[in-house]
């Protein structure tokens, strides 16, 4: 039988009190091969999944997301239930990561009521609540998306790296030197890309190929040239080419406007989720997104203003995925 869903407070609930150094032990150092391979052949398939009463009273309903989820997953994987698709990206025994985006705090990040009910649909395929990682850059930022932190080895953890650390040496490719986080390193064998849809000021978007900066070290030094090749380069990175399996993109809301912080002026409520295992397609895709939403409010496309976001070509050249849109299989749920 799979392990009881947990509630939301028990998800987010807990509080600082054991040392970094023991979350660390629980995990392994494995490459981490999905147990459906690496990538799908043919045509990299972005899931773009929608629901526009998935408000009520303001607020996001739980169920019609969790139902939405459902749907994305189910078509992404063509099968009949939710569990065998999230079965084909993690098996029981494994530690899995969910690398969440809380640097804009609430508004313009991963929301928990997601990140809730994805620990729900692992949990139904077997992964152990001790055995789910919640993780950013920062404690603060976790915090600050609402979020709360939780150590203890029992139970879902949420953690920043500022308390899980970084690995001593650095790791390159190309333009990117730096030191690896240890919840990708060593206690996830499995990453879940969780990104938001938003613009950027300085190098277009950030969506799931720049959400693993929130993995190094040193990700300001990686922004000039319109991040490019920058982003390419660090996504190249050994462990995160090895263990990222999935990219679901919280499009619930997006912003198409002064990101990477929240500005509510220029967010809208797009009320969707992007599904896909290539980074690449799922960046195009969503860029695309971000570009139609734009003109319809009358602005310049990215391009005009001087924020390309070139590194998705550079990261299609590096054979991490296709921004060819006739290579791309966009399938709307």
């Amino acid at each position: 039988m799979p392990a009881a869903p947990k509630t939301r407070r028990e998800i987010l609930g807990g509080c600082l009190g054991l040392l970094a150094a023991e979350a660390c032990g629980q995990g392994r150092e494995q490459t981490g091969k999905s147990p459906s391979g690496t990538q799908p052949t043919g045509a990299s398939r972005v899931v773009v999944a929608r629901e526009p009463a998935l408000r009520t009273g303001g607020s996001v309903d739980s169920k019609r997301l969790a139902a939405l989820l459902d749907r994305a997953m189910q078509a992404f994987f063509n099968v009949d239930k939710p569990v065998e698709a999230w079965r084909k990206v993690v098996r029981p025994g494994e530690v899995v990561g969910l690398k969440v985006n809380c640097l804009a705090g609430k508004g313009a990040s991963t929301h928990p009521i997601l990140v809730e009910i994805i620990c729900e649909r692992l949990q139904e395929a077997g992964i152990r609540a001790r055995d789910i990682l919640i993780w950013d850059r920062l404690c603060d930022d976790l915090e600050s998306a609402g979020f709360r932190i939780a150590t203890g080895r029992d139970r879902i953890r949420v953690m920043g790296n500022d308390l899980l650390g970084y690995e001593d040496e650095l790791s390159t490719f190309g333009s990117a030197g730096s030191l690896l986080a240890k919840a990708l390193t060593r206690i996830s064998d499995a990453v879940i890309n969780l990104p938001v849809l938003k613009d950027h000021g300085i190098v277009g978007v950030t969506l799931a190929l720049k959400n693993l900066f929130g993995a190094v070290h040193n990700p300001n030094k990686y922004h000039p040239n319109v991040g490019d090749p920058y982003v390419a380069d660090v996504y190249m990175l050994p462990p995160i080419r090895q263990k990222v399996r999935l990219a679901i993109c919280d499009a619930i809301d997006g912003q198409y406007e002064g990101g990477p912080s929240y500005m509510p002026q220029w967010s809208w409520p797009f009320n969707g989720l992007l599904v896909a295992r290539d980074p690449v397609a799922l960046d195009r895709i969503g860029w695309q997104i971000i570009e139609d939403e734009r003109a319809r409010r009358g602005m310049k496309p990215l391009r005009e203003v001087g924020r390309e976001p070139r590194w998705i070509r550079t990261a299609a050249r590096h054979g991490i995925g296709t921004d060819d849109p006739n290579r791309i299989q966009r399938i709307e749920v």
